[in-house]
């Protein structure tokens, strides 16, 4: 599964267990379309920044996977989201996905 964050001023598209941990950190329910308004997108970027201050730097490497991929860390695939959001609160353009 596929979600795509929408605003005004651009769109990202994320795997669908990364977009769900994004939403949840903003402090919105996991579900699948969603929507946040202009007004509350400033909130939700503060939430997001300072859930992923708790997190580490890089996940756990899983025993499973492949020694050669690098792990990313949940920050690092945030940062699109963070720009979009920053942008979108700036135009005061509301946040949905689907």
């Amino acid at each position: 599964m596929l979600v795509t964050f929408k605003t005004d001023v651009g769109d990202i598209t994320m795997f669908g267990d990364v977009a769900l941990q994004m939403i949840k950190l903003m402090g919105h329910s996991e579900t699948v379309p969603g929507a946040i308004l202009a007004k509350d997108l400033p909130l939700a970027l503060s939430r997001l920044k300072a859930a992923l201050l708790t997190h580490k730097a890089a996940p756990p490497a899983d025993e499973n996977e492949d020694e050669e991929k690098p792990a990313i860390s949940i920050t690092h695939r945030a940062l699109p989201l963070i720009s979009l959001l920053d942008a979108a609160a700036r135009a005061g353009c509301d946040l949905m996905w689907d």
